[in-house]
């Protein structure tokens, strides 16, 4: 290492800072001096020209007297004797004494003085310059006296005196460049030379044996400073070089544990998961592999905070550490997934008793900083040898079978067989076919009446996408809706889905139909930056008005950033369109969080309303959400009505406004155009 330091490769000279400070130094000060000796020489040029005004005019006082005697008497001898007189002066070319009449008693003239610098000195001083005053006797004007001065002498001599002030001024802003570079030197360039040749010194292995010396004159200021901080990191390196060493050590150590729960790590399991299962096939022993994933935990993160749920992951690791007795191995592979390996099985029934016990156990109330929690978990199990024998392809087909499981349905145990794979094959497919729905028009919609209970009347219909797929025929949206939720390609279909809507209703609208539209907006949509201009922008091609489009979001859509949601649903709102909250009830801490979101109405779950006739909790629940909802002056939708007793069950209490089977199965666009007129009322 000290080797290496000591082959650094040299400064070139023009890199050095000497000489890139010399340069700037030379052009700043030149610049500064050529700007100053030019304001000089302005100056100067001004004050000539006033010199030779001056010089005119005394020359004109000089010869008032003789003038204005030679004009009175009429004497023409005498006149000539003043022009005479004025040629004398090398820069008059005419002189002329006249009579009031403008007639002259004397007049000379001689030609202009040939110069090659006049191009330059002219348009400042002019060629030539005429004075003159009148000649009086007794206060009576009786003639003037005019002379004319050629300026190429004193443009000559301003410009002998204009060169030998830029000169002068760049000599002196040469000199004190220097004058600042030689300071700037010796008092920082070479005493930074020293420091690093000093550095280059140093031993890495042993920083402190080597001081860096103080640099002359430097002992108080910055340098000074520089250097003694410098020595005293070079002694705490060399003091820390045990404590390094031995926090590598500790370091190693960590690396194998997961830092939160203390667990074994995804390296440290996958370690022993290929030791164990070596053993089980020299033994001729069965064994299960659980990956356990928590449901919905990254709505506990943004609800609360990472602290909290930092806590809740400490506390799933300690509980399912209580099962310790049952399995060989537990760890935390990431967030908040975990794995268990569980040796020596015998049957599948056993990974499937523990795997239950599991979920029961997880399910059981965890209460962090008086907060209480329940938890829900999705198992995906794998068996050796049955599933596979390697570890690797063993881990990776219990973690397909958990997050397949988590898309169809959660809180509940799978086992992995053998058409998991088939299945993320035909998913992959499916991908690729959905990239190009939109474009091979397999897309349609069919619209759900939503009606005024007390009247019968189709107030609104709900857009529900339909993808009719070539070789598969009708593909529920709950089968593509997540793929097109994991690969982005929603936000396309959704924009599809806005379009569309707001196109058959203004359709709709020209046939005579009376009523607003409702499209789903999903959690990806409602992040998109530009979902507001998409939105506007279908409403004002379609030529409708921003309150005849609702949108709906699920309280898991704004529930993954809050701020943001409120952010976009503002806008949306400020432009007239109203939002309504999807699946009320089903999230976590609607209530808390309802007050913050610029919503119109709320949609109760239809969980809640199939199961109004049988439970007294569920109907509990709907009439507080009615009751919330008319608190908060919201509107109030049901879904999911199917029977006359849901509907007066709801009208009874409050709720006007309904969609379901009761009234209507979602409807082709023609079929919905027929049920509007059948229910619409009576004139």
């Amino acid at each position: 290492m000290a080797d290496d330091i000591q082959k650094l490769p040299k400064i070139r000279p023009y890199h050095r800072l000497s000489y890139k400070l010399l340069r700037w130094v030379l052009m700043t000060a030149l610049m500064a001096g050529g700007v100053l000796s030019m304001v000089q020489i302005f100056l100067d040029a001004s004050r000539a020209a006033i010199e030779m005004d001056d010089q005119a005019q005394q020359i004109l006082a000089v010869m008032r007297d003789p003038a204005a005697q030679a004009i009175y008497s009429i004497d023409p001898e005498l006149a000539n004797q003043v022009v005479d007189g004025l040629f004398q002066q090398r820069a008059i070319i005419q002189a002329s004494i006249y009579h009031p009449d403008g007639s002259y008693l004397s007049h000379r003239t001689r030609p202009l003085r040939s110069a090659p610098y006049r191009p330059l000195t002219d348009p400042i001083f002019q060629e030539q310059r005429s004075y003159e005053i009148p000649l009086t006797r007794n206060q009576q004007v009786y003639g003037g006296l005019r002379i004319t001065l050629d300026t190429a002498e004193t443009a000559e001599i301003f410009l002998e005196r204009s060169l030998l002030i830029f000169i002068s001024g760049l000599l002196k802003a040469f000199i004190l460049s220097l004058i600042v570079y030689a300071v700037y030197y010796y008092l920082l360039t070479a005493p930074l030379m020293g420091i690093i040749r000093s550095l280059l010194k140093v031993d890495p292995a042993s920083p402190a044996q080597k001081k860096i010396p103080m640099p002359k004159w430097h002992q108080k200021d910055e340098l000074g400073l520089w250097v003694q901080i410098a020595n005293q990191l070079l002694q705490s390196i060399e003091d820390n070089q045990q404590q390094r060493l031995a926090a590598e050590a500790r370091v190693l150590k960590m690396s194998q544990y997961d830092a939160l729960t203390g667990l074994p790590n995804r390296a440290l399991f996958r370690s022993h998961l290929q030791s164990a299962l070596e053993d089980a096939k020299r033994l001729h022993q069965k064994a299960a592999l659980l990956w356990i994933g928590i449901d919905d935990f990254k709505s506990i993160n943004d609800q609360y905070s990472y602290a909290i749920g930092d806590q809740l992951l400490q506390a799933i690791a300690e509980r399912l550490t209580e099962h310790s007795e049952v399995f060989h191995t537990l760890c935390r592979l990431s967030g908040d997934q975990f794995a268990i390996l569980q040796y020596n099985i015998g049957t599948p029934y056993r990974a499937a008793k523990f795997a239950d016990s599991l979920l029961r156990s997880l399910h059981s109330p965890f209460f962090i900083e008086h907060r209480r929690f329940q938890l829900q978990a999705t198992i995906g199990i794998a068996l050796f040898p049955d599933d596979d024998v390697d570890a690797d392809r063993l881990l990776q087909k219990a973690e397909q079978t958990m997050m397949l499981a988590k898309n169809t349905h959660r809180n509940q145990f799978t086992f992995y067989v053998a058409s998991i794979d088939s299945e993320l094959r035909q998913r992959k497919q499916m991908e690729k076919d959905l990239a190009g729905a939109i474009e091979n028009n397999q897309f349609q919609l069919a619209y759900q009446p939503q009606i005024d209970m007390r009247t019968g009347k189709v107030i609104g219909a709900e857009a529900l996408l339909r993808w009719q797929h070539p070789s598969r025929g009708n593909i529920p949206p709950d089968v593509f809706i997540p793929i097109a939720e994991a690969n982005d390609s929603i936000r396309d279909i959704g924009a599809w889905v806005i379009n569309q809507a707001c196109r058959q209703l203004h359709q709709w609208q020209q046939e005579g139909l009376d009523l607003h539209i409702a499209v789903n907006l999903s959690a990806n949509q409602l992040r998109q930056r530009n979902i507001v201009d998409i939105i506007r922008k279908a409403i004002q091609d379609n030529q409708l008005q921003p309150h005849q489009l609702e949108l709906e979001i699920t309280e898991t859509s704004f529930m993954e950033n809050l701020s943001e949601a409120v952010e976009t649903l503002r806008d949306l709102r400020e432009f007239g369109v109203r939002c309504a909250v999807d699946d009320f009830g089903t999230g976590y801490s609607s209530l808390s969080y309802l007050k913050q979101l610029p919503i119109d109405k709320i949609k109760i779950d239809r969980q809640f309303i199939l199961d109004l006739e049988s439970g007294d909790n569920d109907t509990s629940i709907v009439s507080a959400i009615i009751q919330l909802g008319r608190s908060l002056k919201l509107g109030v939708i049901a879904e999911g009505v199917e029977t006359e007793e849901q509907k007066n069950y709801l009208l009874a209490n409050g709720c006007t406004e309904a969609q379901g089977y009761f009234y209507s199965k979602p409807l082709t666009t023609d079929e919905f155009r027929k049920f509007y007129h059948r229910h619409k009322p009576a004139a």
